[in-house]
């Protein structure tokens, strides 16, 4: 650490995930010099980012706006793709809907307005992407259908994007970056935040820059903020991503005076492996998760249905579903399919770390599934088998309108029957992705203060950013956020820094 202390920086960005190196490539781009603090090893960099399966998010009229992304698109044979559009006006649709009208209007709309211009700026950045055929799109009569506005994901998930984006600060001099050296505390002058203490080999350095950029997620990994802040049972939660994400970028920020903002009691959180470690495990990723539930069912401890599987696309219903497994009895829940659909069922599916029970009766399943009243699940099967609607025809590539009719809790879409053996189910509890609550920004991506003034000096995007989701959200909406509000902190810090730093030198 020694030889960073007398450099002089223009720029620290605390965190080295998607948002953290988009916010460093960015500042370095309008020629900042950067120093990037990770408080994790070098073998655990990248945060959340690591863990994420690559959905990718973003506004498109056609399959000329895709090709500005994945240009190598252009030589495969795409006759049987239909990848349709997913305009601005859609993801407002979905941006609004999912949040119950709650999200910020104006970061939402700098968000949208910017996702394609995000998403070229990404793929001039050395990240790949291609088409999620399997996972948003299945072929139906020969034809493949996108859905739920995700045509491209990125190649080979998080491990690829921080392969790329880490590629790209290497090959950039103006960047470093400093391991196992978390920011504890802001320093501040004159009302201005000046820089940062960091910890590194037990000792407390301060390190000054014209501007600070924090990036370095939500708190999902406190069990204590989770307890305090998302409410009873969170505490018990299995953490998806890194166990470095504790919360301390939100409590030194407002320390310093920054604004809360969002849902502090809200979160991302899906249907995980109840046998997952407690934390993420790089050997998986993000194959833990358990996706597929609409084209199944979900029973409790009571062998009872608790929502509606086919509300909507998992791409829009499973962030908030993992909340809902918290409040079942033991806090688990099954997802049970018939063999109907098991060419539906993702990879995640079929991993070796997974729990999992098969029978060729339901019966036989009922008897497996551990936990569960054998007699109340049998009676929801065969109470669901009677309700399913037999007029509509099954398509998994829309919202087909194939419901139950006359139960407690209808299935709205993708409702067959389970009556194809064998049977198999997949024990599940929550897993936690980050959490909603952060610091107020605007959409220069600056800090706001409790006072309503900008705090000077002061940048975040990530999830640390709060005012963009609440009670739900859409899937591949995060790495986007990350990625616009990432480069845009970067490069308005950036300008704020040598700014600052021509006016001293005057």
């Amino acid at each position: 650490m020694h030889d960073v202390t007398g450099e002089n920086l223009d720029v620290i960005v605390v965190g080295a995930g998607n948002a953290a190196l988009c916010a460093a490539l960015s500042a370095a781009e309008r020629g900042a010099r950067v120093l990037v603090l990770e408080a994790a090893p070098e073998d655990e960099r990248g945060g959340n980012s690591r863990f994420t399966g690559g959905a990718f998010r973003f506004a498109y009229n056609g399959i000329d706006d895709l090709l500005k992304v994945s240009p190598s698109m252009a030589d495969e044979d795409l006759s049987n793709v239909d990848f349709g559009t997913y305009t601005e006006d859609q993801f407002f649709d979905d941006m609004y809907a999912l949040t119950q009208y709650r999200t910020d209007a104006d970061l939402c709309e700098y968000l949208v307005r910017n996702s394609l211009d995000t998403a070229v700026w990404m793929a001039g950045h050395g990240v790949k992407l291609h088409p999620g055929l399997g996972r948003q799109a299945y072929q139906v009569d020969g034809k493949f259908k996108f859905w739920g506005g995700l045509a491209l994901h990125i190649n080979g998930g998080g491990e690829a994007l921080l392969e790329a984006l880490f590629a790209k600060v290497a090959a950039t001099p103006a960047i470093r970056v400093v391991y196992e050296s978390p920011a504890v505390s802001l320093v501040t002058e004159a009302g201005r935040i000046c820089g940062v203490v960091t910890r590194h080999d037990g000792h407390d350095i301060e390190l000054r820059a014209g501007a600070v950029i924090l990036a370095c997620g939500g708190f999902e990994a406190n069990a204590q903020m989770r307890a305090e802040y998302l409410g009873p049972g969170w505490d018990l939660a299995k953490v998806r991503g890194s166990r470095f994400n504790m919360g301390l970028g939100h409590r030194m920020a407002m320390e310093a005076g920054a604004a809360p903002a969002g849902h502090w009691s809200g979160c991302h959180a899906v249907a995980w492996d109840v046998n997952a470690p407690p934390f993420g495990d790089l050997t998986v990723g993000d194959q833990f998760q358990k996706h597929n539930y609409p084209y199944g069912i979900c029973v409790n401890a009571k062998g009872r249905r608790y929502v509606d599987e086919g509300e909507n696309f998992h791409s829009h219903t499973y962030a908030k579903y993992g909340g809902e497994i918290l409040k079942q009895p033991g806090q688990f829940a099954w997802q049970i399919f018939d063999d109907k659909v098991t060419h539906l069922l993702r990879s995640e599916y079929r991993i070796r770390r997974c729990t999992k029970v098969v029978a060729d009766t339901l019966e036989e399943l009922a008897a497996k599934m551990e936990g569960v009243d054998a007699e109340g699940f049998l009676a929801t099967a065969r109470a669901f088998n009677a309700a399913c609607r037999t007029d509509v025809q099954f398509d998994p590539n829309i919202l087909d309108g194939k419901s139950t009719e006359g139960l407690e809790i209808d299935k709205s879409n993708w409702a067959q029957p389970l009556d194809s053996p064998p049977f198999h189910a997949y024990h599940v509890t929550a897993g936690i992705t980050f959490t909603f609550g952060g610091l107020r920004i605007d959409t220069s991506s600056q800090v706001q203060s409790i006072y309503g003034s900008p705090v000077e000096g002061l940048y975040a995007a990530g999830e640390i950013a709060g005012g963009l989701f609440f009670h739900n959200y859409a899937s591949g909406t995060g790495l986007m956020s990350g990625a616009t509000f990432g480069r845009q902190a970067g490069r308005n810090a950036a300008d704020f820094a040598c700014a600052k730093g021509a006016s001293s030198a005057a």
